[in-house]
Protein backbone atom coordinates (compact mmCIF):
# COMPACT_ATOMS: atom_id res chain seq x y z
CA UNK A 1 0.00 0.00 0.00
CA UNK A 2 1.37 3.40 -0.98
CA UNK A 3 1.70 5.90 1.92
CA UNK A 4 -0.99 8.57 2.03
CA UNK A 5 0.15 12.04 0.99
CA UNK A 6 0.85 14.45 3.83
CA UNK A 7 -0.61 17.94 3.29
CA UNK A 8 -2.91 20.54 4.80
CA UNK A 9 -3.71 21.03 8.49
CA UNK A 10 -3.47 18.39 11.20
CA UNK A 11 -4.11 17.58 14.84
CA UNK A 12 -2.35 15.51 17.47
CA UNK A 13 -3.82 12.02 17.85
CA UNK A 14 -4.70 12.11 21.56
CA UNK A 15 -6.35 9.12 23.22
CA UNK A 16 -8.94 11.31 24.90
CA UNK A 17 -10.08 12.51 21.47
CA UNK A 18 -10.50 9.05 19.94
CA UNK A 19 -14.20 8.61 20.86
CA UNK A 20 -15.09 11.91 19.17
CA UNK A 21 -12.88 11.14 16.17
CA UNK A 22 -14.45 7.70 15.78
CA UNK A 23 -17.86 9.34 15.61
CA UNK A 24 -16.69 11.77 12.92
CA UNK A 25 -13.40 13.28 11.81
CA UNK A 26 -14.00 16.96 11.02
CA UNK A 27 -13.33 17.94 7.43
CA UNK A 28 -10.63 20.41 8.47
CA UNK A 29 -8.33 17.63 9.73
CA UNK A 30 -6.13 16.34 6.90
CA UNK A 31 -3.65 14.33 8.97
CA UNK A 32 -2.65 13.34 12.51
CA UNK A 33 0.54 13.25 14.55
CA UNK A 34 1.55 10.86 17.32
CA UNK A 35 4.52 10.15 19.55
CA UNK A 36 5.70 6.67 18.56
CA UNK A 37 6.93 5.98 22.10
CA UNK A 38 3.29 6.10 23.25
CA UNK A 39 2.01 3.66 20.60
CA UNK A 40 4.75 1.14 19.81
CA UNK A 41 3.68 -2.36 20.96
CA UNK A 42 0.17 -1.08 21.62
CA UNK A 43 -2.29 -3.92 21.07
CA UNK A 44 -5.91 -4.61 21.89
CA UNK A 45 -8.65 -2.06 21.29
CA UNK A 46 -6.25 0.91 21.24
CA UNK A 47 -4.07 -0.75 18.64
CA UNK A 48 -7.10 -1.52 16.48
CA UNK A 49 -8.32 2.05 16.84
CA UNK A 50 -4.97 3.38 15.62
CA UNK A 51 -4.87 1.03 12.65
CA UNK A 52 -8.36 2.10 11.61
CA UNK A 53 -7.12 5.70 11.41
CA UNK A 54 -3.71 5.08 9.81
CA UNK A 55 -5.46 3.20 7.01
CA UNK A 56 -7.49 6.33 6.19
CA UNK A 57 -5.33 9.31 7.17
CA UNK A 58 -1.66 10.29 6.86
CA UNK A 59 0.25 10.29 10.16
CA UNK A 60 3.50 11.87 11.31
CA UNK A 61 5.73 10.37 14.01
CA UNK A 62 7.05 13.08 16.34
CA UNK A 63 9.60 11.63 18.73
CA UNK A 64 9.87 12.66 22.37
CA UNK A 65 12.84 10.78 23.82
CA UNK A 66 15.57 10.18 21.24
CA UNK A 67 17.72 12.92 22.82
CA UNK A 68 19.67 13.81 19.69
CA UNK A 69 21.94 16.16 21.60
CA UNK A 70 22.40 13.99 24.69
CA UNK A 71 25.64 12.39 25.94
CA UNK A 72 24.25 8.85 26.15
CA UNK A 73 24.35 6.52 23.12
CA UNK A 74 21.37 6.62 20.80
CA UNK A 75 18.61 4.20 21.69
CA UNK A 76 19.03 1.86 18.74
CA UNK A 77 16.34 -0.49 20.01
CA UNK A 78 13.81 2.34 20.06
CA UNK A 79 14.83 3.36 16.54
CA UNK A 80 14.45 -0.17 15.17
CA UNK A 81 11.05 -0.50 16.80
CA UNK A 82 10.07 2.92 15.45
CA UNK A 83 11.04 1.87 11.93
CA UNK A 84 8.93 -1.28 12.22
CA UNK A 85 6.02 0.78 13.58
CA UNK A 86 6.28 3.29 10.73
CA UNK A 87 6.49 0.50 8.16
CA UNK A 88 3.40 -1.17 9.60
CA UNK A 89 1.37 2.04 9.51
CA UNK A 90 2.87 3.41 6.27
CA UNK A 91 4.17 6.55 8.01
CA UNK A 92 6.79 8.44 6.01
CA UNK A 93 7.86 11.36 8.20
CA UNK A 94 9.68 11.18 11.55
CA UNK A 95 10.65 14.35 13.40
CA UNK A 96 12.56 14.98 16.63
CA UNK A 97 13.60 17.93 18.76
CA UNK A 98 16.97 19.61 18.32
CA UNK A 99 17.71 19.27 22.03
CA UNK A 100 18.46 16.60 24.59
CA UNK A 101 16.35 15.02 27.31
CA UNK A 102 18.52 12.32 28.85
CA UNK A 103 21.85 11.64 30.52
CA UNK A 104 21.94 8.67 32.86
CA UNK A 105 18.19 8.24 32.42
CA UNK A 106 15.46 10.54 31.14
CA UNK A 107 15.33 14.11 32.43
CA UNK A 108 11.69 14.75 31.39
CA UNK A 109 12.46 18.09 29.80
CA UNK A 110 13.97 19.38 26.56
CA UNK A 111 17.30 21.01 27.34
CA UNK A 112 19.33 23.38 25.13
CA UNK A 113 22.46 22.41 23.25
CA UNK A 114 25.54 24.68 23.08
CA UNK A 115 25.61 26.43 19.72
CA UNK A 116 29.14 25.26 18.86
CA UNK A 117 30.88 23.65 15.87
CA UNK A 118 31.63 20.61 18.02
CA UNK A 119 27.93 20.20 18.84
CA UNK A 120 27.04 20.52 15.15
CA UNK A 121 29.34 17.62 14.23
CA UNK A 122 28.18 15.50 17.19
CA UNK A 123 24.46 15.93 16.57
CA UNK A 124 24.77 15.61 12.80
CA UNK A 125 26.44 12.22 13.22
CA UNK A 126 23.59 11.07 15.46
CA UNK A 127 21.00 12.33 12.97
CA UNK A 128 22.72 10.48 10.13
CA UNK A 129 22.70 7.27 12.19
CA UNK A 130 19.01 7.82 12.99
CA UNK A 131 18.25 8.19 9.29
CA UNK A 132 20.22 5.06 8.47
CA UNK A 133 18.30 2.96 11.01
CA UNK A 134 14.89 4.40 10.17
CA UNK A 135 15.67 4.16 6.44
CA UNK A 136 14.03 7.57 6.10
CA UNK A 137 15.06 11.18 5.96
CA UNK A 138 14.04 12.90 9.23
CA UNK A 139 13.23 16.47 10.20
CA UNK A 140 14.56 18.21 13.31
CA UNK A 141 12.45 20.68 15.27
CA UNK A 142 13.73 24.00 16.60
CA UNK A 143 13.19 23.79 20.36
CA UNK A 144 12.17 26.37 22.94
CA UNK A 145 14.77 27.00 25.64
CA UNK A 146 14.99 29.25 28.67
CA UNK A 147 18.71 29.48 29.50
CA UNK A 148 21.38 29.64 26.82
CA UNK A 149 24.54 27.57 27.15
CA UNK A 150 27.52 29.69 28.31
CA UNK A 151 29.62 28.85 25.21
CA UNK A 152 28.50 29.58 21.65
CA UNK A 153 30.19 29.88 18.26
CA UNK A 154 27.03 31.04 16.48
CA UNK A 155 23.45 32.13 17.11
CA UNK A 156 20.44 29.78 17.20
CA UNK A 157 19.50 30.27 13.54
CA UNK A 158 23.07 29.69 12.39
CA UNK A 159 23.31 26.57 14.54
CA UNK A 160 20.14 25.09 13.05
CA UNK A 161 21.32 25.81 9.51
CA UNK A 162 24.70 24.22 10.24
CA UNK A 163 23.12 21.04 11.64
CA UNK A 164 20.75 20.75 8.68
CA UNK A 165 23.66 21.07 6.26
CA UNK A 166 26.04 18.74 8.10
CA UNK A 167 23.42 16.05 8.71
CA UNK A 168 21.65 16.47 5.36
CA UNK A 169 18.23 16.33 7.03
CA UNK A 170 15.08 18.43 6.94
CA UNK A 171 13.54 21.07 9.20
CA UNK A 172 10.41 20.79 11.31
CA UNK A 173 9.73 24.46 12.00
CA UNK A 174 7.80 25.18 15.19
CA UNK A 175 6.39 28.68 14.76
CA UNK A 176 5.35 29.04 18.40
CA UNK A 177 8.83 28.06 19.57
CA UNK A 178 10.26 30.81 17.38
CA UNK A 179 7.91 33.32 18.99
CA UNK A 180 8.61 32.07 22.55
CA UNK A 181 12.37 32.21 22.07
CA UNK A 182 12.17 35.63 20.42
CA UNK A 183 10.54 37.05 23.54
CA UNK A 184 12.71 35.19 26.03
CA UNK A 185 15.99 35.89 24.20
CA UNK A 186 15.07 39.22 22.61
CA UNK A 187 15.40 38.70 18.88
CA UNK A 188 13.23 39.39 15.83
CA UNK A 189 11.02 36.34 15.15
CA UNK A 190 10.45 37.22 11.50
CA UNK A 191 14.17 37.62 10.97
CA UNK A 192 14.63 34.13 12.39
CA UNK A 193 11.93 32.73 10.09
CA UNK A 194 13.56 34.37 7.08
CA UNK A 195 16.92 32.86 8.05
CA UNK A 196 15.60 29.30 7.77
CA UNK A 197 16.33 27.46 4.49
CA UNK A 198 13.12 27.08 2.49
CA UNK A 199 14.30 23.92 0.77
CA UNK A 200 14.65 22.12 4.12
CA UNK A 201 11.23 22.98 5.61
CA UNK A 202 8.83 20.02 5.38
CA UNK A 203 6.58 20.42 8.42
CA UNK A 204 5.30 23.07 10.86
CA UNK A 205 3.88 23.20 14.37
CA UNK A 206 1.50 25.72 15.93
CA UNK A 207 0.74 25.83 19.65
CA UNK A 208 -0.15 28.00 22.62
CA UNK A 209 2.08 29.00 25.52
CA UNK A 210 1.93 30.42 29.05
CA UNK A 211 2.89 33.98 29.99
CA UNK A 212 5.00 33.56 33.11
CA UNK A 213 6.14 37.19 32.98
CA UNK A 214 6.36 40.01 30.45
CA UNK A 215 9.74 38.75 29.29
CA UNK A 216 9.29 35.02 30.00
CA UNK A 217 7.03 32.74 27.98
CA UNK A 218 6.73 29.00 28.70
CA UNK A 219 6.01 26.62 25.83
CA UNK A 220 3.19 24.52 27.32
CA UNK A 221 0.97 23.43 24.40
CA UNK A 222 -1.83 23.99 26.89
CA UNK A 223 -3.53 27.14 25.63
CA UNK A 224 -5.01 28.68 22.50
CA UNK A 225 -2.69 30.10 19.85
CA UNK A 226 -2.37 33.87 20.23
CA UNK A 227 -2.68 36.47 17.47
CA UNK A 228 1.05 37.28 17.12
CA UNK A 229 1.80 33.59 16.52
CA UNK A 230 -0.99 33.38 13.93
CA UNK A 231 0.54 36.42 12.22
CA UNK A 232 3.95 34.76 12.30
CA UNK A 233 2.49 31.65 10.63
CA UNK A 234 1.04 33.84 7.89
CA UNK A 235 4.46 35.43 7.35
CA UNK A 236 6.11 32.00 7.38
CA UNK A 237 3.88 30.87 4.51
CA UNK A 238 4.55 34.12 2.70
CA UNK A 239 8.31 33.65 2.96
CA UNK A 240 8.62 29.89 2.52
CA UNK A 241 5.36 28.66 1.03
CA UNK A 242 2.78 26.32 2.55
CA UNK A 243 3.85 23.13 4.35
CA UNK A 244 1.78 20.62 6.36
CA UNK A 245 1.03 22.30 9.69
CA UNK A 246 -0.12 20.71 12.94
CA UNK A 247 -1.96 22.17 15.91
CA UNK A 248 -0.30 20.91 19.11
CA UNK A 249 -2.45 20.68 22.22
CA UNK A 250 -1.05 18.44 24.98
CA UNK A 251 -2.65 19.81 28.16
CA UNK A 252 -5.97 21.43 29.10
CA UNK A 253 -7.42 19.72 26.05
CA UNK A 254 -10.84 21.13 25.15
CA UNK A 255 -13.55 19.24 23.25
CA UNK A 256 -12.76 18.34 19.66
CA UNK A 257 -15.15 20.97 18.29
CA UNK A 258 -13.12 23.72 19.99
CA UNK A 259 -9.78 22.35 18.80
CA UNK A 260 -11.05 22.13 15.25
CA UNK A 261 -11.64 25.87 15.12
CA UNK A 262 -7.86 26.38 15.39
CA UNK A 263 -7.20 23.66 12.80
CA UNK A 264 -9.66 25.48 10.53
CA UNK A 265 -7.74 28.70 11.15
CA UNK A 266 -4.54 27.00 9.95
CA UNK A 267 -6.38 25.78 6.85
CA UNK A 268 -7.78 29.26 6.21
CA UNK A 269 -4.30 30.83 6.28
CA UNK A 270 -2.97 28.06 4.05
CA UNK A 271 -5.75 28.68 1.53
CA UNK A 272 -4.77 32.34 1.32
CA UNK A 273 -1.27 31.28 0.24
CA UNK A 274 -2.18 28.46 -2.16
CA UNK A 275 -0.75 30.26 -5.22
CA UNK A 276 2.67 29.80 -3.60
CA UNK A 277 4.37 26.49 -4.26
CA UNK A 278 4.27 24.08 -1.33
CA UNK A 279 7.68 23.26 0.13
CA UNK A 280 6.55 19.88 1.46
CA UNK A 281 8.33 16.96 -0.18
CA UNK A 282 6.71 14.14 1.78
CA UNK A 283 4.50 11.88 -0.29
Amino acid sequence: MKPLRLSGAGLGFRRELIPSLKARVPDAIDFFELAPENWIDMGGARGRDLRAFTERYPFVCHGLSLSLGGPSPLDDMLLHKTRQFMDTHQIVLFTEHLSYCSDDGHLYDLLPIPFTEEAVRYIAARIRRTQDILERRIAIENASFYAAAPVADMDEAGFIRAVLQEADCDLHLDVNNVYVNSVNHRYDPLGFIRAMPTERIVYLHMAGHHNEAQDLLIDTHGADVIDPVWSLLDETYRVHGVAPTLLERDFNIPPLAELVREVEHIAHIQAAHRPHASVARTS
